[in-house]
């Protein structure tokens, strides 16, 4: 940790909520009753998979695009994803005139790919990581001088997710423990500043699958590495965190009060919670906060939680196959 300035505060967060008023749904936030028996104190859902497009990617996307230049939006944008971001980026886009162009790899589900397509964008499809997805994106900002959008390190980006923690903090004043999905850190990360920024004592910790988890293992190496990608639940927490990370590294590092690791059996005990006690239709990425109250890994809780559902958007027969207890999905038991 240093004494530098962090690259987003609460500041850039309070503007963004003002830039992107009317453009996004302030989400509900919902008590769980099951939840809160269960673990004892207050447990509150943020719905954000109830945002227009299925996920809080939208406050990113559409930060970023309303902060572009009239000179750049003509150039239009593109952006790697794992799905969510490029259906943000491309509703976005779309809403101000301005093309989109998102390229992702052959992990990306099908449902997802579609969606893209229907809102209009430009799809490449390229090798079998996010980070061959990037070089794409690369190769076609150095060749037709398109504007990138990244999914999470950038300022702008970053901003726009942590207007998610400001509706925390105003419907749970006393939240005294934040779970956020953790994948390249753009929500963690403007959620954290944010929470931190209203709250300071509250904790903010970040929830990700233990299999290709690329911020974790960049935090404990102590600067941004490179991981295998591979399938899991929580598709959308996928990808690298960039070795040349100026943003949401650090942001992380200095902000997450810690970094907890779910296993495929338990991000689909949070998926099966979610539809059967809460009536809630949520994708791996989304249930990993509800995956980590259920497994116990938080110990004690000393007071009110906030839990950020993420996104909705899962291939809708993986989702019965999980309700119905699948004991196949990628290679390990499920039930």
């Amino acid at each position: 940790m240093t004494d530098e300035p962090l690259p987003v505060t609460l500041a850039d967060i309070e503007q963004a909520t003002r830039r992107i008023e009317g453009r996004i749904l302030p989400t509900p936030f919902a008590l769980s009753a099951s939840l809160s028996e269960r673990c004892g104190v207050p447990v509150g859902l943020k719905l954000e998979h109830h945002q227009v497009t299925g996920s809080f990617k939208l406050r990113g996307a559409t930060n970023a695009v309303l902060s572009l230049s009239a000179e750049q939006r003509t150039r239009g944008v593109v952006a790697a994803s794992t799905g969510n971001h490029g259906r943000a980026l491309s509703h976005a886009a779309s809403a101000e005139g301005v093309t989109a162009t998102i390229c992702m790899s052959t992990l990306v589900p099908e449902n997802k790919v579609r969606e893209i397509r229907r809102l209009g964008a430009r799809v490449r499809i390229v090798g079998r990581s996010q980070d061959e997805a990037q070089a794409e994106v690369d190769r076609l900002v150095a060749g037709e001088g398109l504007v990138m959008v990244p999914p999470f390190d950038d300022p702008s980006v970053v901003a726009g997710q942590g207007t998610l923690g400001i509706e925390i903090v105003a419907a749970m004043p006393d939240v005294a423990t934040v779970l956020v999905p953790l994948s390249g850190g753009g929500l963690a990360a403007g959620v954290a500043a944010a929470v931190k920024g209203l709250s300071a004592k509250t904790r903010v910790i970040g929830l990700t699958m233990d299999r290709g988890a690329a911020m974790k293992a960049s935090l404990d190496a102590g600067r941004p590495v490179q991981v295998e990608e591979v399938a899991s639940l929580a598709d959308s927490l996928g990808g690298g965190i960039g070795l040349d990370n100026g943003v949401t590294f650090r942001m992380c590092r200095d902000l997450l009060d810690e970094v907890i690791l779910l296993t495929e059996a338990e991000i689909a005990a949070g998926i099966r919670h979610a539809y059967r006690e809460e009536r809630e239709v949520i994708e791996g990425a989304g249930a990993v906060g509800m995956a980590a109250l259920l497994s116990g890994r938080l110990g004690i809780l000393d007071g009110p939680v906030a839990v950020v559902l993420s996104g909705r958007n899962i291939d809708m027969e993986l989702h019965r196959r999980v309700i119905n207890g699948a004991a196949d999905l990628f290679g390990e038991q499920a039930a």
